[in-house]
């Protein structure tokens, strides 16, 4: 066992324990949390600081406030349902279209309005949020893809994940949705994660839960060697997040909308090490290069963005 650790450690590779005692506890101060944990929260102050995000149709706080659902979408067909507090894709409802007095939901199935209240009443009372605390639910206007994606998605949005650290990305990936997911960009659900070559937004391979993933089980397209559309815009908007909501460790989710273009989804305090196995490399390493060799000021974001693809794209030569 001791064997194992070393050797992982050799490679870079962040654990947990080390990622919340070094990372996460020592640069994410607590004051800041509900900038990033509750998702209305967050929305205003990334629309603040000029940062693209889908839009809010409404937000639902009580249960008598269900009884209005009609009232709150205005007409609108398509939106999506989440939990203002929740986490890893749980109580998120994805509506695609209204036929009649129905809700059509991404998996194609009717949704009634009984059943819709029913959803809303359970996520405002906590079922899908941190620690079961009450909770209200917000509802968004849904995201179109960018059709650049649609051989390497099963009708849910892609989105993509990248960590930042003191305001430098150092890791990036992006979450392919399929049919085991549902549609949702979820790697514990389904979807699978695929590296991103920081410097050039290149995708080099991916990981469905544990093992290794060439093509898209549904589509049967190569996942690697795909260039990501708007990849400068992308850096430069996850980059910005760190004067935004002033965490250290931060991972950042941006969507590619097909007429919008990217657009931060929502900011995670303690972003997930799965996007290790994605990249087939350590994220401890690319965090001590920046300890080592960024300095302690804070350049603005977009040579910290600079500093990030030139350094980082020699690490992931290496490591492929």
């Amino acid at each position: 066992m001791l064997g194992r650790y070393l050797r992982l450690n050799r490679a870079g590779v962040l654990g947990l324990n080390r990622r919340n005692g070094d990372y996460i506890f020592a640069h994410n101060q607590r004051r800041f949390y509900p900038l990033v944990d509750d998702k209305v929260l967050c929305k205003a102050r990334m629309l603040r600081e000029g940062l693209a995000v889908p839009d809010l149709l409404g937000v639902v706080r009580s249960n008598r406030e269900t009884r209005n659902i009609d009232g709150i979408l205005a007409g609108a067909k398509e939106f999506v349902i989440k939990p203002a507090h929740g986490s890893g894709g749980d109580g998120i409802m994805v509506i695609t279209d209204r036929k009649a007095d129905y809700y059509v939901d991404s998996d194609g199935g009717l949704v009634d309005q009984d059943h819709l209240g029913h959803h809303l009443t359970n996520v405002i009372g906590g079922l899908y949020s941190l620690g079961g605390r009450p909770d209200v639910a917000m509802i968004e206007s849904l995201v179109h893809f960018d059709p650049a994606f649609s051989k390497l998605t099963w009708q849910g949005v892609p989105d993509i994940r990248v960590i930042v650290y003191r305001g430098y990305p150092v890791m990036a990936m992006t979450r392919l949705p399929t049919r085991q997911s549902h549609g949702k960009a979820n790697l514990h659900q389904g979807a699978i994660g695929v590296g991103i070559d920081l410097c050039t937004g290149q995708t080099f391979g991916g990981v469905s839960g544990n093992s290794a993933q060439s093509f898209h089980p549904d589509t049967g397209s190569d996942i690697a060697g795909f260039k990501v559309p708007g990849w400068d815009q992308v850096l430069d908007m996850a980059a910005r997040c760190y004067e935004a909501v002033e965490l250290g460790y931060l991972g950042v989710d941006i969507v590619l909308d097909r007429d919008l273009g990217p657009m931060i989804l929502e900011l995670n305090a303690r972003p997930g090490l799965n996007i290790q196995i994605a990249n087939r490399g350590g994220l401890g390493a690319r965090l001590e290069a920046v300890d080592a060799e960024a300095g302690d000021e804070t350049p603005p974001p977009n040579e910290r963005v600079a500093w990030s693809r030139s350094r980082f794209r020699s690490l992931e030569n290496v490591a492929h």
